[in-house]
């Protein structure tokens, strides 16, 4: 099935609800996102690095994910910038999206026109850019430019975490789906943690539309999502690359595997620091149960 039949679907299931994240006042935003909102950026900490799973716009009207996204964000030290990976933009060589404010990029078909209304104005991220450039320019990768905006996979997540959008976000592409080499491109963007920059890789662990609309969570899924914060939790990285290998059921729960890379690119950017790894989100999203885990990983 193709992939805008089934967003279409997705549309119209009966997945999504009511009020939306976007358009929470400042009055009803969960307590944990109304203070990191206010709260001064960091300086000289080292931030976190996530991978969050993120969801087709109807994510939104999800009150449950909205509150555990908005409680992360509230956990986590103020950053000075994001840094956001998703899975909805492959581009060689990496490629940097708009450094300046610019329209959104509405990349889904056949939703309600109100999920074509949603703004995230976050400042842009030029500085961010530049040093982005010089850490990959010292280990010899080609970098691009582009005015590209952000993809849902990186405002939905962001749109619930830091909803006043007043933090500068840039926006990477993934280079390629090669795993070694996504994991290498995190390590090389290790640096920016000391800089107050957090880095997010979004995804999904497992990712198979064909089971969007079946009632209850499949065995595989369980097994896969457990394997997979096993050897996250392991900071097994050699199994982690070689998923579609060492994975269960890897095939199934990932027919293509652009939703699963942007951890690796996460887990590169944590690997020079022993630090613990925790699950802040985790349960399976869909109908009964549903086949899409949302699993969420903060490395440090």
């Amino acid at each position: 099935m193709r992939r805008r039949t089934l967003l279409e679907l997705l549309a119209t299931a009966g997945l999504g609800g009511g009020a939306g994240c976007a358009r929470i006042e400042k009055k009803q935003m969960p307590e944990a996102a109304a203070t990191n909102a206010t709260a001064e950026p960091a300086r000289g900490a080292v931030m976190p690095v996530l991978f969050l799973a993120h969801g087709a716009p109807i994510l939104m009207d999800d009150p449950d994910w909205v509150g555990e996204l908005a409680a992360l964000a509230g956990e986590l030290p103020r950053p000075t910038a994001i840094l956001m990976l998703s899975a909805h933009w492959e581009k060689r060589p990496a490629t940097f999206g708009a450094t300046r404010p610019v329209p959104l990029y509405y990349d889904f078909y056949g939703f309600p026109e109100r999920y074509y209304q949603v703004t995230y104005p976050a400042p842009g991220a030029p500085a961010l850019a530049s040093r982005v450039r010089a850490l990959l320019g010292e280990r010899k990768l080609a970098v691009a430019e582009s005015e590209r905006g952000l993809d849902h996979g990186a405002y939905v997540p962001l749109l619930c975490m830091y909803p006043r959008a007043d933090v500068p976000v840039l926006q990477l592409s993934l280079p390629s789906l090669e795993p070694k080499e996504l994991f290498q491109l995190g390590q090389a963007l290790a640096p920016l943690r000391s800089e107050g920059v957090l880095v997010i890789g979004s995804g999904f662990l497992t990712h198979n539309m064909r089971f969007a609309f079946q009632k209850g969570t499949p065995a595989w899924a369980v097994e896969f999502d457990a394997w997979a914060a096993d050897v996250l939790a392991r900071r097994d990285h050699d199994a982690l690359m070689d998923f579609q290998s060492r994975g269960p059921a890897a095939h199934v729960a990932l027919p293509t595997t652009e939703h699963f890379v942007p951890v690796l690119v996460a887990a590169g950017a944590s690997a020079e620091r022993t630090e613990g790894v925790a699950f802040p989100i985790q349960g399976f999203w869909g109908q009964g149960g549903g086949a899409f885990t949302r699993r969420s990983v903060r490395f440090g």
